[in-house]
């Protein structure tokens, strides 16, 4: 399975990707505490990009309420279990390739678990970076495990449950195989903060999350540059 056809086998595993995500202890807490990283206020525009079924939108909703939210995902079957559920009047649900949002610009983005997945994942960064006011923030919540044995070895051991149940509940084997292998391939921490530099954030910084899966999941933040005083 390649990342092109990513968007399409989670249309087949959306019925399935709330239980899932349901069995992970502390899943959506890991969520909140990166969306809290972010800094929001009332009155701030939000881009949640990869939002999937909801869960990081229901993160920055939980982060500041009032804030205004575009969620973005390329899976029509995710965003339709997302648009299901119930929101306030300030979040929009957008169906979209993450390097083709055309929303007007953004106070801040939030993007859970999206970077390991694009096929181009600086072109869309640079995009990203476009999308953003002059020093505003963008934060990652992401899997990274490459700088770490220990991280590495954990990693597997969880996958040696997440597979066979992704599997049973889904009927799909590949798309939790792919799950396993993305993160063993993906960059480690230090690689991740090198690509957002390398992109134009600065202030990059990041922070294992804790609970079950520290030192597997992070949370990567940088900023846009301050527009420059004339």
């Amino acid at each position: 399975m390649n990342k092109l056809e990513v968007p399409r086998k989670f249309d087949r595993a959306a019925r399935g990707y709330d239980f899932l995500v349901g069995l992970n202890p502390g899943y959506h807490e890991a969520l909140r505490r990166s969306a809290r990283a972010l800094g929001l206020r009332p009155g701030m525009r939000v881009l949640d990009l990869g939002c999937g079924t909801g869960a990081s939108t229901a993160a920055l909703v939980a982060a500041a309420p009032g804030v205004e939210i575009v969620a973005v995902d390329a899976s029509e079957g995710m965003l339709a279990r997302a648009r299901e559920k119930r929101w306030p009047s300030t979040v929009r649900f957008v169906h979209s390739r993450a390097e083709d949002v055309d929303e007007g610009q953004f106070d801040a983005v939030f993007a859970a678990y999206l970077v390991r997945n694009l096929p181009e994942p600086d072109a869309t960064l640079r995009r990203v970076r476009e999308l953003l006011k002059p020093g505003a923030p963008l934060v990652l919540h992401e899997y990274s495990v490459r700088d770490s044995l220990v991280s590495t070895a954990l990693w597997t051991m969880l996958c040696g449950f997440i597979v066979p149940v992704g599997w049973l509940v889904t009927g799909d084997r590949s798309l939790y195989t792919y799950l396993w292998r993305s993160v063993m391939n993906f960059d480690g921490a230090t690689a991740l903060r090198d690509r957002l530099r390398r992109n134009g954030f600065t202030g990059v910084r990041s922070a294992p999350v804790p609970g079950l899966q520290l030192g597997v999941v992070h949370t990567f933040a940088g900023h846009v540059p301050e527009q420059e005083q004339r």
